[in-house]
């Protein structure tokens, strides 16, 4: 590449990594997917990425794994899988169990299905619980918001950028969820704690348990189905079998009926965040071409990143500036260098999600559950940051030890 074509392909990097990290493209209405699409197509004109080999940038494993796990998510949640389950779970409960309910329901969901979705099946049925029970549904919502990132901290398949480790760094299922699924655990713990102290210290739950909430409409032959479907998704990945594979094989299956539409299957899918990865994975690899690692590897030299004290700090602030997606195709170029890679890897996962909790836009899944309860229950900044500092620094302490004595 000649030095014009150089400073060409940086400046688009640096640019889309500018929208990233503010959500939007300043006085436009170009959002973090629209300037992945904007950003790639100009690294075509600058010659970083040729017509060619632009499918050897796009990692497809990756792409896959999103999208069939998320027509398995849309299918159980349209069969009411997840109404089922919270309506069965929460409603049976001592006020005083409530809190520790939702936060432990919204972590083990999120480990093993993508923790955006199950936000947004979450929020409208605490809502719901705490309308019929009486109180203040606040702490509850904080508690679906920080349980959900620190949930699905534990396996490949909790959130986007997990999967993306597991894809670029070869980890298997079993191994991933035997590093983090501690950390996660533990983390949930934390989460109560801090909540608890914070808000129910000191004083009764505000809530009075009378029975069940409503009854949910369920489709048993079609909950059956994808109850069963999902159990076997989820002991392939268990077993050892590649993710992606699995994942495809359960949607496909999914797919086959007689009786649900596909297109309510598809509006469920965000592909803007599909568009998002393919746009990242282009932008990423042509910069990559251009010099990118390089640059970063001796950055990381300077800052000593082999440190995992070090690396999770710069994880955990990257993580906040780009959001996490960003930071970690950013990052893998450099782990991927790390003395010892497989550690680097768990660190880069643990630390990009569970910095997620630091502040409402910290996380996607922040936003879906400050949106979808901003008519019933107002969050602001504050609010969220008065929770969120604490367990941002207190899961981030034991992730980095944990994975400091158990490698």
């Amino acid at each position: 590449m000649s030095e014009l074509a150089t400073i060409g392909t940086y400046s688009v990097f640096i640019a889309s990594y500018v929208v990233f990290a503010l959500g939007k493209f300043p006085g436009m209405k170009i959002d973090r997917p629209g300037a992945a699409i904007i950003g790639a197509v100009l690294m075509f004109t600058t010659g970083a990425v040729r017509a060619e080999n632009a499918l050897h940038f796009i990692h497809f494993g990756t792409v896959v794994l999103l999208f069939s796990m998320i027509l398995v998510v849309a299918y159980l949640h349209l069969a009411g899988f997840f109404d089922w389950v919270t309506d069965l779970v929460v409603t049976r409960l001592k006020p005083h169990h409530l809190l520790p309910t939702v936060i432990f329901l919204s972590g083990l969901l999120s480990a093993f299905f993508v923790n955006d979705i199950i936000c947004l099946v979450m929020v409208p049925f605490v809502l719901k619980v705490i309308a019929r029970m009486g109180g203040k549904p606040g702490p509850y919502l904080l508690a679906v918001a920080t349980a959900s990132n620190i949930g699905s901290t534990g396996t490949i398949t909790g959130n986007p950028q997990n999967m993306l480790i597991g894809s670029f760094s070869g980890i298997g299922y079993r191994d991933f969820l035997w590093h983090l699924g501690p950390v996660a655990l533990v983390g949930l713990f934390l989460d109560w704690l801090v909540l608890w102290w914070l808000y129910f210290r000191g004083r009764l739950h505000d809530v009075q348990t009378d029975g069940a909430v409503g009854a949910v409409p369920i489709d048993d032959a079609a909950l059956l189905k994808v109850g069963l479907v999902a159990a076997l998704v989820l002991a392939g990945f268990l077993a050892g079998f590649p993710p992606p594979l699995v994942a495809a094989v359960g949607a496909a299956i999914m797919l086959i009926t007689r009786t649900r539409e596909p297109r309510l299957v598809y509006e469920e899918v965000d592909w803007g965040l599909l568009v998002f990865f393919i746009g990242l994975f282009l932008i990423v690899g042509g910069a990559e071409d251009a010099g990118l690692a390089d640059h970063l590897l001796a950055f990381g030299e300077r800052l000593n990143l082999q440190h995992l004290a070090v690396f999770t700090l710069v994880t955990a602030v990257l993580s906040n500036v780009v959001s996490n997606v960003p930071a970690v195709m950013l990052l893998k170029s450099v782990v991927s260098q790390f003395a010892n890679p497989h550690t680097a890897w768990l660190t880069l996962a643990m630390a990009s999600t569970l910095a997620g909790n630091l502040t409402i836009t910290g996380s996607i899944a922040n936003i879906i559950v400050v949106e979808r309860a901003r008519t019933e229950a107002k969050i602001t900044f504050l609010d969220y940051f008065r929770i969120g500092l604490p367990v941002t620094l207190l899961t981030l302490l034991f992730g980095w030890l944990w994975l400091s004595w158990i490698r």
